[in-house]
């Protein structure tokens, strides 16, 4: 009784001392500017309990003066020889202080009392009333009895905790069953219909996704209760109780402030992201129109709609980033910018050769080297284009092998298309032999032809011709040349003029000379007609394949 009416008259000694000071104080004008100075205070905490805040000097910080206030008065609570009658104010050079025994817990400046608004002997003798009221709090939460009755409340919700967690897991697994019941049977029936099959399980599985969601929320509320309520029954964790809901909510409400901040440059670049795809889909559009043919552009193949379009996506994208990079949020934060710069470093270090690849590709795009389909040789890869990326040419060989060529090694190496003229103008087919000089060259340049004549295959117009190649030591070479209009047909038509050339010299008793030898055999180096088809080859039919 006593302690309250104390309270209560300093309490009303604090309502009235500020009037009082306003009306016989001529300085009263410079305490608004006093208060519009925000001075930085620390909380003296007892067990989770603020008693009251404190401020500090540059040489005495208000966390350091607070910490050790706050240890003092717990030192007189836990001395059993101290009592809490004991605590008086008494007057020191640096003005009143509040004093256990021998312990000065606190002593009243005339700042702390201008922070208050009140004289440092009244504020003195408020800070000895709650010291005394947090020193009783003190050692009743830490008797005996105090204890085992904040167990018991402990024991009970955890019982408490466990029961509602199962009841949530029963009824939520009730509900599940509930609704997978229900959605199989609409399942069941269209099995074979894929679509539907499809909507309905992708329907369960978000039904499935609430249901599992609203079981977590629920578990995660009820531990968290859980944890708030058994933290505050003992005082030692009180004050992480009590602080409990800020560390949960305080994060929660810093991410609503940044996501309500955020919404303007959303709203910008939820805009700027439709205005971009509606770019890109009419630049598509017009490059669809003119792979197609609908639309025809003077000096543009048609080949060239789609890489020209993806450099176009590409400047386009990048235009959109660059104009959408200060509304990203966090965009201005020295995090996200030294990620950046860690990202572009990692890019321009690893990505030289794939960006190197990437120009190339488009570099042979508008070069036109060679289309799809076309037969080429690359250095020492001879075959067909069947892909063409931005970094890579896959190439099928006649050994049906998959050569996968780097652009950029295409750019540098010479390009031989064997496709490009040949319905045009033809492909030539030449090939070489070496003959004596006692056989007439006129003789030779006949066997030719008339080889190039059997074979089938080969155009007729432009004809074919022969080419005196060398004078040798030994022999004349001749060239043979020849047209076709099928480049997937060289390998083929190759061989079968080969066999009519050998066909016709054995049959007219000419001798194909190697590039160099000794001396003349005494027989001619050829095949008899009769021997020709020798088993187990088949017998032979056709002009100038009669066996003799």
């Amino acid at each position: 009784m006593r302690r309250s009416t104390w309270l209560a008259c300093l309490l009303l000694l604090v309502a009235c001392v500020p009037c009082t000071a306003q009306e016989g104080d001529g300085s009263a004008p410079a305490e608004p500017a006093l208060a519009e100075i925000e001075i930085h205070t620390a909380p003296v905490e007892i067990d989770g309990t603020t008693l009251f805040r404190v401020r500090g000097v540059t040489a005495y910080p208000a966390e350091t003066r607070a910490a050790a206030i706050a240890e003092r008065i717990r030192g007189l609570a836990r001395d059993p020889e101290f009592a809490v009658a004991a605590l008086r104010v008494e007057e020191s050079e640096l003005g009143p202080a509040v004093v256990g025994g021998t312990v000065r817990v606190m002593v009243v400046g005339d700042a702390d009392g201008r922070l208050e608004g009140v004289a440092p002997k009244t504020l003195a003798n408020v800070v000895r009333v709650r010291v005394e009221q947090a020193i009783d709090a003190y050692r009743a939460a830490r008797t005996h009895r105090a204890l085992i009755a904040a167990g018991w409340r402990a024991f009970v919700a955890t019982l408490a905790l466990l029961l509602l967690l199962g009841v949530v897991l029963w009824v939520t697994r009730r509900l599940d069953a509930a609704l997978e019941r229900r959605f199989r049977a609409r399942v069941g029936p269209l099995s074979i219909q894929s679509f539907e099959i499809v909507r309905a399980e992708r329907l369960w599985g978000v039904a499935h996704g609430v249901v599992s969601a609203v079981r977590a929320l629920a578990a995660v509320g009820l531990i968290a209760t859980y944890a708030r309520y058994v933290l505050t029954l003992l005082p030692w964790t009180r004050g992480i109780g009590n602080r409990f809901a800020d560390y949960v909510l305080d994060p929660l409400a810093t991410l609503g402030r940044g996501a309500l901040a955020m919404i303007p440059d959303l709203v910008f670049l939820a805009i700027l992201v439709v205005v971009t795809r509606y770019v890109l889909r009419l630049i598509r559009a017009f490059f669809d129109a003119v792979d197609r043919g609908e639309v025809m552009l003077a000096q543009f193949d048609r080949e060239w709609a789609g890489p020209t379009y993806r450099i176009l996506r590409l400047v386009v994208v990048v235009f959109a980033l660059v104009v959408g990079y200060p509304y990203i949020p966090g965009s201005d934060s020295e995090a996200f910018k030294g990620l950046s710069l860690f990202l572009g470093v990692i890019f321009s270090l690893g990505s030289s050769s794939a960006i190197a690849n990437i120009i190339a590709g488009y570099t042979l795009t508008y070069r036109r080297a060679f289309r799809l389909g076309d037969r080429v040789r690359i250095g020492d890869v001879f075959g067909d284009v069947t892909t063409m990326r931005l970094q890579v040419t896959h190439v099928r060989t006649l050994k049906n092998e998959e050569v996968i060529v780097p652009n950029s090694s295409i750019l540098n190496s010479e390009v031989t298309n064997y496709t490009t003229l040949a319905a045009s103008a033809g492909l030539i087919l030449h090939t070489s032999v070496g003959i004596g000089y006692e056989t007439p060259w006129r003789q030779v340049e006949a066997m030719l032809l008339l080889a190039a004549e059997r074979t089938a295959g080969l155009l007729r117009d432009p004809q074919p011709f022969v080419l005196h190649k060398t004078l040798g030591d030994f022999a004349v070479t001749y060239e043979l040349n020849v047209y076709c209009n099928d480049p997937r047909a060289m390998t083929r038509l190759y061989t079968e003029l080969h066999r009519q050339i050998l066909d016709v010299f054995n049959e007219y008793g000419v001798q194909i000379m190697t590039p160099a030898y000794e001396g003349d055999p005494e027989q001619p180096k050829v095949v008899p007609p009769s021997q020709w088809s020798l088993p187990p080859a088949p017998p032979l039919s056709g002009p100038g394949r009669t066996a003799g």
